[in-house]
């Protein structure tokens, strides 16, 4: 395990959003979906997402997300990755989304 000093933990903003929308991204080289979320005073923000395996887009229409949202933007496809969707392999190692157990506001920070 690689130790940190609290201050670069501080420093990464991990927020909770909502998705507001979702759909098939078919340029992408790996099945993925192009999503939408609501993050609060940040607005509506997008990311290219490899979650096709467990969820289905309409299932992910108004699930909580969080997302990392200071590692810059990423070309995924010809689309404008904003965010990094938040989650856990399972032992097949397909992603699985961490989300909040009780709805908390869009933009809440996790601390």
């Amino acid at each position: 395990m690689n130790i940190i000093p609290f201050a670069d933990f501080e420093s990464v903003e991990l927020l909770a959003g909502t998705i507001t929308r979702a759909e098939p991204n078919e340029r992408a080289i790996k099945p993925a979906y192009k999503v939408w979320a609501d993050f609060g005073e940040l607005g509506i923000k997008q990311s290219s997402v490899q979650i096709t395996h467990h969820y289905t887009c309409e299932e992910l229409v108004g699930k909580q997300i969080m997302g990392c949202m200071n590692l810059g933007e990423r070309n995924i496809a010809g689309f404008k990755s904003e965010f990094l969707l938040c989650g856990f392999p399972d032992a097949e190692g397909k992603v699985v989304i961490v989300s909040p157990t009780r709805a908390v506001p869009n933009g809440a920070k996790l601390f």
